[in-house]
């Protein structure tokens, strides 16, 4: 992971932005479990550990595993080691009353439960505040080490993809361009995929998440690529749909691609910051409801990208708090028609101060010589 992104500097900055928040939301401090916000805010990459942020502390409960991580990855924590036999519940209360927390903010968007029972029953002195979208709503607005990171997860995802299609043929599976897109994006430096590639053809791409599967990628027909890679922790996101040869029913193919197409690029024309999640899905929908797919645009226009493949903001019906600039989204309208298959193109842009910045540079022309 790129040592830029979790610098000092930066997570001094992220943690200044976080405490100005909590007297807003009327708590002390914040007891932060969400891993994707425990990675940006401390710049640990293990898979347990928790978080308590006050205006004055920052602490970080781990178990044995991560004692030495801890310390070389978070150098503004605290440790406050978790003992071998016990858990976090064990450290919870000496940790709010070195803290001097009266009332303690927990993250309700991903905690559940049974974690706040637990957590409260032994931490009694506080009152504990649900809170929502605290830290997700400072990872919406991407500093320029993000944008970088970002940059370079989209580069690698669109050179494999130009790098596998012109070896697709008629007789792979879609379990097969899954994988031989996983394994290129692999070899050249991702950490992983962002996700479970889906590669379905015809009728299988009118699902839009469908699984990968043992059936032959059809000649003629749409087949939906959705792929993603990760890399320095940061995820990209990317939709091509593709067509082996000719198509079997051309004017059904190209009314529904140069919609989806046409969807894409006047939404893509429209953002600036300051609108909606709600009024951009709109500037995609109404167009693809006027050539009468709107019954086959079941999801949002796009969400935001980054130590997540699906985190905030969204261009969708249900967001109306303006889209700031800064941030990273896809944009990905789709019409899915469960007799023939579906078509979805996707790209990720930057919302810029006077409207985007494409940051995809995958080509859209869909039809594959074979």
């Amino acid at each position: 992971m790129s040592s830029s992104l979790y610098s000092r500097s930066a997570i001094q900055s992220r943690l200044a932005k976080l405490r100005g928040l909590l007297q807003e939301n009327e708590v002390d401090a914040i007891l932060v479990s969400q891993p994707e916000n425990r990675t940006y805010l401390s710049g640990f990459t293990g898979s347990t550990g928790w978080l308590l942020i006050s205006a004055a502390e920052a602490l970080f409960a781990a178990d044995f595993r991560y004692y030495d991580q801890v310390r070389l990855q978070c150098p503004d924590y605290e440790l406050v080691k978790i003992p071998f036999s016990g858990s976090f519940t064990d450290v919870l209360p000496a940790m709010v009353k070195q803290a001097g927390v009266r009332r303690l903010g927990f993250e309700s968007d991903h905690a559940t439960f049974a974690n706040v029972q637990d957590w409260s029953k032994a931490a009694t002195e506080c009152e504990w505040m649900a809170n929502k979208g605290l830290v997700t709503g400072l990872r919406a607005v991407k500093d320029a080490e993000e944008v970088a990171a970002l940059r370079a997860a989209i580069a690698l995802a669109d050179e494999a993809l130009a790098a596998v299609l012109p070896q697709v043929r008629p007789d792979m599976r879609e379990v097969d361009l899954a994988w031989q897109i996983e394994s290129y994006m692999r070899m050249h430096g991702a950490e992983r995929v962002a996700f479970d590639i889906i590669a379905a053809g015809g009728t299988n791409g009118a699902r839009p998440h469908a699984a990968a599967s043992d059936e032959r990628l059809p000649m003629g027909e749409p087949i939906v690529i959705d792929m993603g890679a990760r890399l320095h922790g940061y995820c990209s996101d990317l939709t091509r749909t593709i067509c082996l040869g000719e198509p079997n029913d051309p004017p059904r193919f190209w009314a529904v691609y140069n919609t989806v197409l046409a969807a894409q690029m006047a939404a893509e024309a429209a953002i600036r910051p300051g609108m909606t999640g709600k009024q951009v899905d709109a500037v995609a929908r109404d167009l693809i409801a006027e050539a009468g797919y709107g019954d086959y645009f079941g999801h949002g226009l796009g969400h935001g990208v980054g130590l997540a493949v699906h985190e905030e903001p969204r261009f969708s019906r249900l967001n109306e708090k303006p889209l700031p600039a800064g941030s990273v989204v896809t944009v990905e309208p789709g019409i899915y028609l469960p007799d023939w298959g579906g078509v979805r193109i996707e790209d990720v842009v930057l919302i810029t101060e006077n409207g985007v910045e494409v940051l995809t540079a995958a080509p859209k022309e869909p039809i594959i010589a074979v």
